[in-house]
């Protein structure tokens, strides 16, 4: 079993092993894609059916070398989020493709593809300190909702009579703001405006100022503050080693320390022999 464990725990660690995963991950995204063309499901169905099955065979393999590489301690491999958002999918890829399943069973192929952030680690990185991001983001968020809110109501006051089309009401005015915001064909909006009051540009160049350019940077700001953190917790802890690494550099260690004994002896042979 030890040498098992070990065989695994190469295998893992290997780099060509790492290429193979993201290979059936391509695979099965390319699948997935060209699925969707009529032609190419109707000529090469049943291939791209076969491609999808040695891909979960090759992923199924891959969960079985990582719990076998950590037995029998199989929560060092439960207690990685990136295990656990793998395993799922892996689960959630046996229910049957027909049925009241068949729709589960399609978004789990689907949710295959997403599996290339848990196996390239800059990819990792990255989902991390999106993740990490999301309390600040919040609050960037809560701000960016009361400017909207904000402005809004104001805008309401000011245009609803002269432009129903983009302020008749709340709902309007917010779906309003938010074209605005990303930039798309605002000045239309801001001239109409500007027809009934001349100086309404400063309306929407302030909340441009305020959504666009303001906001975004913040949010910029709040995943760079995280981006090191992230980074420090995708990168593998020593306490992550396996055993069989521990034990080795436990050995090197100690062989180490011998051999300086061992010459500090001889040192103090050769004075005697003086």
């Amino acid at each position: 079993m030890s040498e098992l464990k070990r065989l695994c725990a190469r295998i893992v660690a290997a780099p060509a092993f790492n290429v193979l995963i993201i290979a059936m991950i391509l695979i099965t995204a390319i699948g997935l894609g060209l699925e969707t063309s009529q032609w190419f499901d109707a000529r090469f169905g049943h291939a791209i059916e076969w491609a999808f099955h040695v891909a979960l065979a090759v992923f199924v393999v891959e969960a079985a070398i990582k719990l076998t590489a950590v037995a029998p301690r199989f929560e060092r491999y439960f207690k990685d989020g990136w295990n656990l958002f793998d395993f799922a999918i892996l689960v959630l890829a046996f229910l049957p493709d027909a049925g009241e399943f068949a729709l589960i069973a399609r978004l789990a192929r689907l949710l295959r593809v997403l599996r290339v952030a848990t196996v390239v680690p800059q990819l990792r990185v990255i989902v991390s300190t999106l993740i990490r991001s999301l309390p600040g983001l919040g609050h960037v968020m809560l701000l960016l909702s009361a400017v909207f809110y904000v402005y809004a109501i104001a805008g309401v006051h000011l245009f609803r009579d002269h432009d129903p089309t983009h302020w008749r009401n709340l709902g309007i005015a917010l779906l309003s703001l938010f074209r605005v915001m990303t930039l798309e064909d605002w000045t239309d909006i801001m001239y109409v405006a500007m027809e009934l009051h001349p100086m309404a540009w400063l309306f929407f160049v302030s909340f441009v100022m305020l959504a666009a350019v303001i906001m975004i940077n913040l949010v910029i700001a709040v995943v760079i503050n995280n981006l090191h953190d992230a980074r420090l917790e995708v990168r593998p802890a020593k306490g992550d080693e396996s055993e069989d690494e521990a034990t080795l550099r436990t050995v090197r260690e100690e062989a180490a320390n011998a051999r300086a004994a061992l010459e500090r002896v001889e040192t103090i042979l050769a004075k005697l022999k003086k």
